[in-house]
């Protein structure tokens, strides 16, 4: 497929060599071409940059500050793409993720970002991370996560930013802001990301903090709904 608004994919790596080869793989595979990859990079030390530098669409960026909320933050800042998406090093696409959701997009100009199912895969040989649940291997739900969403740059500038201040719910965050300031969402059936669980899975190995952050990021999201009277 030619043509078509250009797709910034930004991602965040530090030392990725485990996973990283297959994501880029599922990024190379997609029936949507018009696309280039922004990896952030936070200083590794194994061979993530010498991974990414064997596909052309790449464009590596050292990463300033700390952390994938500020990873994020930069790969945006450097985004030459109209729309923008987000792919976790160590996750997969499936081949029509991009195709469907900028076909959405383009259909229907009022909608301002789109989401899809996520597929947890457990990979073979892992047992499940403590705090993970079980019943969520069973079925594709549509999930609001950086790597199941395509975004109008626009839209991504009226929200704002990650929020640098959240240890693990940065990206739980910036949904809720993005529902709170009144961004139009859209919803594709098909299956756009597998999200492999595995022992690395920081998300999952601090639940209590993720909890926590959860109850303080839906306290702001109610004073912010109180506030705008809704």
């Amino acid at each position: 497929m030619t043509g078509g608004p250009l797709v910034s994919v930004v991602m965040a790596t530090k030392n990725a060599e485990r996973y990283l080869a297959d994501a880029l793989e599922s990024v190379r595979a997609q029936t949507y071409d018009r696309l280039e990859v922004v990896l952030v990079d936070g200083r590794s030390t194994d061979r993530s940059l010498e991974i990414a530098a064997a596909y052309e669409f790449v464009r590596p960026v050292s990463q300033m500050g700390e952390g994938f909320a500020g990873a994020w933050n930069e790969g945006v800042a450097e985004a030459r793409g109209e729309l923008v998406a987000f792919l976790d090093s160590d996750d997969r696409w499936t081949r029509d993720k991009l195709r469907a959701q900028v076909g959405l997009l383009e259909r229907e100009p009022a909608l301002d970002y789109v989401i899809g199912k996520v597929q947890f895969v457990l990979e073979p040989g892992q047992p499940l991370p403590p705090g993970f649940r079980p019943e969520l291997l069973a079925a594709a739900h549509v999930a609001p996560m950086p790597g199941a969403v395509l975004l109008r740059r626009d839209a991504l500038d009226r929200v704002g930013p990650f929020g640098t201040e959240w240890a693990i719910a940065s990206d739980v965050d910036w949904f809720a802001r993005a529902k709170d300031a009144g961004l139009e969402l859209g919803v594709v059936p098909e299956i756009v990301l597998l999200k492999r669980v595995h022992d690395s899975n920081l998300s999952y190995f601090a639940a209590g903090s993720f909890n926590e952050e959860v109850v303080l990021l839906l306290k702001r999201s109610l004073d912010r709904r109180r506030t705008a009277g809704r």
